[in-house]
């Protein structure tokens, strides 16, 4: 297992224990323990499916920490959908997702936490797919930004790739990206972009974010990898690209800074390569499932 699943182990550990779902008292109360049932998790609403793989890992670390507790022997369960329905394939109202069948206590006691993750990362797919609908003909590619919920960062990414986005920064050791809080504080551009150039590893590319024509002379003339033109209007974008490739570089160009779904075309048609927003993952609507259980013969 790579560091990056065991970060996505670690937060579902957490959701499960968060929720108390080994502590299930209302379950435990009124539920027989060997009773087998079935659970159909259902799209309300037509979307862009994501996180179907963390059913399976919900119910292996559920079955993991309940036999660390002394509680029961591993959980027997089985988790199916069918072959057209897998992460980024689009469904719609009333259709079936996946079918899960276990216990109706295991059941029971995970069945919020595997609905809350899946319709966060279902809305976030969802929306990335409008964006990159949008966009749909240039070649600007759709890019997530930092703008996750703290903890959920490498769910709120795959999400975005589920609809058909690109992943940013994963963090702030991933690349180096200049802002204009690091050019206010270390003495202007000419100033931190030399310093960055000089201090950055094999494969690290920089980039600088720039706010109008004067700081993208001076990013261009410092040897900038690549541009971020923030908060520009699409008319300064266009202009901001002709002047680019008028200098012979070959500079990958994104846009970002309050883009939103009825702006973004106007954006990719002003030649930039990708396009980033942090409504992707900051203003993504849930979207609505639900998980019917029924008890088997």
């Amino acid at each position: 297992m790579d560091w990056k699943s065991k970060r996505v182990e670690a937060i579902l550990e957490h959701a499960l224990l968060e929720d108390q779902a080994l502590k299930d008292i209302t379950t435990a109360y009124t539920i027989d323990p060997k009773l087998r049932a079935t659970g159909t998790i259902v799209a309300k609403e037509d979307c862009v499916v994501a996180g179907l793989g963390c059913i399976p890992r919900f119910l292996e670390i559920y079955s993991r920490l309940s036999q660390a507790s002394g509680r029961s022997n591993p959980v027997r369960y089985e988790v199916v959908h069918h072959p057209e329905i897998f992460d980024g394939v689009r469904v719609k109202r009333g259709q079936s997702i996946a079918v899960v069948r276990s216990t109706a206590q295991v059941l029971l006691s995970c069945e919020r936490v595997i609905l809350n993750l899946m319709q966060r990362m279902s809305g976030i797919a969802t929306i990335t797919r409008r964006y990159v609908d949008q966009v749909n003909g240039t070649k600007a590619k759709v890019l997530d930004t930092r703008k996750t919920v703290p903890g959920l960062r490498l769910l709120d990414k795959y999400a975005v790739s589920c609809g058909g986005g690109e992943n940013h920064r994963l963090d702030l050791s991933d690349s180096v990206l200049i802002k204009n809080n690091h050019i206010a504080l270390g003495g202007g551009i000419p100033k931190v972009l030399a310093a960055a150039l000089a201090a950055r590893k094999p494969g690290q590319r920089v980039q600088v974010e720039v706010r109008n024509r004067q700081e993208l002379e001076q990013a261009l003339e410092g040897g900038a990898e690549a541009v971020l033109l923030d908060n520009m209007t699409p008319a300064d974008v266009a202009s901001s690209v002709k002047f680019i490739h008028a200098r012979s570089r070959n500079v990958p160009i994104e846009a970002s800074g309050g883009i939103q779904l009825d702006s973004i075309r106007k954006y990719a048609e002003a030649g930039v390569d990708f396009i980033s927003s942090g409504a992707l993952t900051h203003s993504a609507t849930a979207i609505d499932l639900s998980m019917r259980i029924v008890a088997e013969n």
